[in-house]
């Protein structure tokens, strides 16, 4: 007979189902699952068919062969099928409260016979209980689990020789349905296991009881008008008993006091692992483990129904109890005899599938390519799905795993994301604002230019006439005081005109190398700095040169020098730093002043705006500054605070110029 591990993937991934949570990676005490480009797919050569991850996946993206179908086709052709029915059936159909409604279902379905594999159950604890106390072998592992079998030979294959060299319940069932039925008969197993599909050639096909509700539904089979029939003989004892976690001790019915001694019970995925270990590395010593997969088979993976464990065994022993009141023992020892005589002997063969452990130097250099540099670091949390970070890192160098799947990784980099992100949106925010501030300065300019030339050429009149006559007055006369206001309004109108055409002008920069230190310097002389202010000058500069029109750009620099002193009318520090950031000349003149209110910041650079006093500014100085800067392709910034309960106050401009030393005066207008 061709396995089903020859021609079909036992267990396998839905991809459109799976939504990486590592759940079935957390669950597999195998760690037969590959996450690669966020999918959990499971391998199969690694796989020991436990079901973990079937019964732990919450969106039924993993899934087992289902063999429905090619049972259906046998009944359908009328081919002798006998049923052996797993004993933790009464866990699983807990609304058919007589067990002979279950075996008529069946039957009615067209299985000729219906046997339970609890007789085979009886078979092996009779071997078992000659194994423990008549062999003379001190130390040995339950072999009735197949996936505990294929645990052991894949990942322990050095303990392969330590297995009990029985049969398990089924493969027993198997023999004995052969010896009484003939060997022209298609035997079908009945149960909860996911493994027993791989277990033996010795059956034909196996359902879990997912499978045969889904052959009832098919076939709409139900309870009603079903005629109850018995299991067919052999009848079993206390083998019904057999699917709860002690089942083997309990099944081999022996005083607690004399085989509790000697034998280790452990079941379920963490468990059995742990007893694994610990007999491996020689902590148990003369002892015989009984291991279990599942905790119990009455979990098992095939089951339908979610139910609860204790309620589950509570129905297994319910049914062992009504059916040892009526069993015939007598017929029981006889068959036992009987069939005690069939070989219930079991060779195992190593299927080793470990592979090499990486070296420190390899998993460290996982661990820094994660950010986890410090032991601290490594939180061994088990959100990525293994045991710890090293588990993790091994599995990533095997590519089984991503070190993407690990939370604080990903944590630190959506982090840094995010912080990225805010940096970007500023960088956007102030081009934007830029832009603004361009588009609005055009316009501005324009219309500042339209007006200036309009009012420049009737006002050079005013200036002259008013300057003739002031000539030509007595200046001891009442006229001559009006005709020097005159004059002297009509001056401030043109120095107003003036500054609106440099404002509104799109002049070609000049460029010429300078050193940029000298100028500064140079600016501050430009300006008259009161005595109750003190100026300092902090160099930092490693490239003193740079290109830039002198003429604009002392303009720019004596502004905002002169806004700095007025900032400060009684006395205070003017700090002005030069530093080299990449090719970019920074120079942050700053301030101990009032500051400047944060309602007012958005306004600086538009034109004729000004805290002064009327008279004393005409709110041209910034934005034309502004513009200064930006044909020269550079950025100003301002920080302020007029708060004093927020810390000191004053301002900074912050002014960024390219370190241009030769350049071609076309490219930048």
């Amino acid at each position: 007979m061709i396995k089903l591990n020859e021609k079909k993937q036992l267990v396998f991934t839905i991809a459109d189902r799976c939504k990486t949570c590592y759940t079935c990676i957390r669950e597999c005490p195998a760690k037969a699952i590959s996450m690669q480009n966020g999918q959990a797919n499971v391998i199969p050569q690694r796989c020991i068919s436990c079901g973990n991850c079937v019964k732990v996946c919450k969106r039924k993206a993993k899934s087992f062969y289902n063999e429905e179908y090619e049972v259906l086709e046998l009944l359908k052709t009328n081919t002798d099928c006998i049923a052996c029915v797993a004993p933790a059936f009464p866990a699983e159909f807990k609304e058919i409260e007589d067990h002979r409604i279950f075996v008529g279902m069946l039957k009615k379905m067209g299985f000729k016979k219906v046997v339970e594999v609890s007789f085979g159950a009886d078979l092996v604890a009779e071997k078992y209980k000659d194994f423990l106390f008549n062999s003379g072998i001190r130390k040995s592992i339950s072999s009735d689990c197949p996936a505990i079998v294929s645990y052991i030979t894949k990942y322990h294959p050095h303990l392969t020789g330590y297995l009990a060299p029985i049969v398990s319940p089924l493969m027993a069932t198997a023999r004995v349905i052969k010896k009484l039925y003939g060997n022209n008969n298609k035997i079908i197993f009945i149960g909860p296991c996911i493994a027993k599909k791989n277990e033996s050639s010795e059956t034909d096909n196996t359902l879990t009881f997912k499978e045969l509700r889904g052959l009832f539904d098919k076939m709409e089979i139900t309870p009603d008008g079903v005629f109850p029939e018995d299991f067919d003989p052999p009848h079993s004892g206390r083998g019904a008993v057999f699917p709860t976690s002690r089942g083997l001790i309990n099944t081999i019915n022996f005083q607690e006091n004399m085989i509790t001694g000697n034998i280790i019970v452990a079941d379920g995925r963490v468990n059995f692992k742990e007893a694994i270990n610990e007999f491996d590395n020689g902590l148990i010593k003369d002892y015989h483990l009984e291991l279990l997969c599942c905790k119990g088979c009455i979990m098992g993976p095939g089951m339908s129904t979610e139910g609860r464990r204790y309620q589950n065994a509570a129905y297994v022993i319910d049914y062992t109890q009504k059916k040892l009141t009526k069993i015939n023992w007598e017929e029981w020892n006889r068959n036992m005899n009987e069939f005690l005589t069939i070989s219930l002997d079991r060779h195992f063969h190593q299927d080793d599938s470990r592979v090499k452990v990486p070296t420190s130097e390899e998993i460290e250099a996982i661990y820094i390519s994660m950010g986890k540099i410090e032991k601290q670091d490594r939180l061994d949390c088990h959100a990525c799905g293994y045991e710890s970070c090293e588990e993790h890192a091994i599995a990533v160098l095997r590519n089984l795993a991503e070190i993407d799947m690990c939370l604080p990784y990903n944590l630190d980099k959506l982090k840094n994301m995010v912080t990225e992100l805010n940096i970007q949106n500023s960088k956007i925010e102030s081009v934007q604002q830029a832009l603004k501030q361009s588009e609005k300065l055009a316009h501005l300019g324009q219309l500042s230019a339209g007006i200036a030339h309009e009012i420049n050429n009737p006002l050079g009149v005013v200036i002259m006439y008013a300057n003739i006559l002031l000539d030509e007055a007595d200046p001891n006369s009442e006229n001559y005081s009006d005709l020097r206001l005159i004059s002297e309004q009509a001056m401030r109108c043109k120095n107003i005109v003036s500054g609106l055409l440099n404002f509104a002008r799109k002049n070609k920069v000049s460029f010429k190398s300078v050193d940029i230190g000298e100028f500064i310097n140079s600016c501050i002389r430009a300006v008259i700095i009161p005595k109750g202010i003190t100026v300092q000058v902090n160099n930092f500069l490693s490239n003193f040169n740079t290109s830039i029109d002198e003429e604009q750009m002392t303009q720019a620099i004596t502004n905002v020098i002169k806004n700095a002193v007025d900032a400060m009318p009684e006395k205070g520090k003017l700090t002005i730093d030069l530093q080299n950031e990449k090719n970019e000349v920074v120079i942050k003149i700053s301030d101990t002043g009032t500051g400047i209110k944060e309602e007012h910041m958005d306004k600086l650079f538009t034109p004729f705006f000004t805290t002064k006093e009327i008279g004393q500014g005409t709110g041209l100085g910034l934005p034309t500054t502004y513009g200064i800067i930006k044909m020269h392709k550079g950025n100003i910034n301002v920080i302020s605070n007029s708060d004093p309960e927020k810390g000191k106050t004053g301002t900074s401009f912050i002014l960024t110029i390219p370190q241009l030393n030769e350049i071609n005066n076309e490219q930048i207008k």
